[in-house]
């Protein structure tokens, strides 16, 4: 939720970057062409993307009153090695639900909501955040990313190729569904910032993929949608009459720790994804959970942890 007001009366301005588009993030377009969002962001898997954006719709004429046409927002992975995907399972209901229960503050992690079937860089993947707070003499800007991982690669963590410590090998003999998968990204931050610099920030979570020993595989469909929550930059309905308006924003030579925050925050949030994931089972397929302790266990051997 960008915000808690009425967001088709006050979209906020966004911009989307595609890695690898081996996806469907339904409303991809209209941000593309007018640089902004209307609608909360929903999450879910392949199959229910256009089902869960049939429910944003309802959801917008239910609280907006009389639309003609509205942009829903849905992100996807594909979870069919856990799940029973071509179910279909997810409905308006859950939608609904899961908007009503949104709040600010700390949110659930690991394997919940959209990631409860996902996997990633070879354990168990999920929903993962973090975030970073600038210097105020660099604004004081804050930054929150958002992470549904799924998708493959040799997990690297601070440079520490854990995953090869652990046996893994990337390049098997055959490829399997693990080595697939895909990647949302939800970047969000209180700088006042225009498509074209929120597009920019988008742009350096791939940086964050390569830190974790990911590598955008043909089947993965990598996606950053940043959006920004300043009240001075949003499309206010009644300000439509005026032929101008004024924009308050970052300068490009005060975006530099705007990236690098976007980049350490994306980096733990998919770490965070994985640490916070549990073993998941099911009739379709078994994903193990991080074994936390070997892992802690080769950070130290490599001196990144002291005690």
């Amino acid at each position: 939720m960008p915000h808690g007001g009425d967001l088709f009366k006050e979209k906020v301005p966004a911009a989307v970057y595609v890695t690898n588009g081996f996806g469907k993030l339904v409303g991809t377009t209209q941000i593309e062409e007018l640089g902004t969002i209307e609608t909360p962001i929903a999450l879910t898997n392949t199959l229910n993307t256009f089902l869960v954006a049939n429910a944003l719709i309802d959801y917008m004429i239910s609280v907006s009153g009389s639309l003609r046409s509205v942009n829903p927002v849905v992100g996807e992975t594909n979870d069919s090695g856990l799940n029973d995907i071509q179910g279909r399972h997810v409905n308006s209901e859950h939608l609904f639900e899961a908007i009503k229960n949104a709040t600010g503050g700390p949110v659930k992690e690991g394997s919940i909501g959209a990631g409860t079937g996902t996997r990633a860089l070879g354990f168990k993947g999920g929903i993962g955040t973090a975030s970073r707070v600038l210097p105020n003499s660099l604004g004081g800007y804050r930054i929150g990313i958002l992470v549904q991982s799924n998708f493959g690669g040799l997990l690297t963590i601070d440079g520490v190729p854990v995953g090869k410590e652990m046996g893994k090998n990337p390049f098997k003999k055959e490829l399997s569904i693990e080595d697939e998968g895909s990647c949302m990204i939800v970047v969000a931050t209180d700088a006042p910032l225009s498509p074209r610099n929120l597009k920019r920030m988008a742009k350096r979570t791939a940086h964050a993929f390569g830190r974790v020993g990911a590598y955008s595989s043909n089947g993965s469909g990598d996606y950053a949608i940043a959006f920004s929550t300043a009240k001075d930059v949003r499309r206010i309905a009644r300000d439509l009459d005026q032929i101008e308006f004024e924009l308050r924003e970052v300068y490009n030579r005060h975006m530099s720790p705007l990236f690098q925050a976007v980049v350490e925050a994306t980096e733990e949030a998919i770490v965070n994804s994985l640490f916070k994931a549990t073993t998941v089972k099911s009739r379709y397929g078994r994903s193990e959970e991080i074994p936390i302790e070997e892992t802690i266990q080769i950070l130290k051997k490599y001196g990144r942890i002291h005690h």
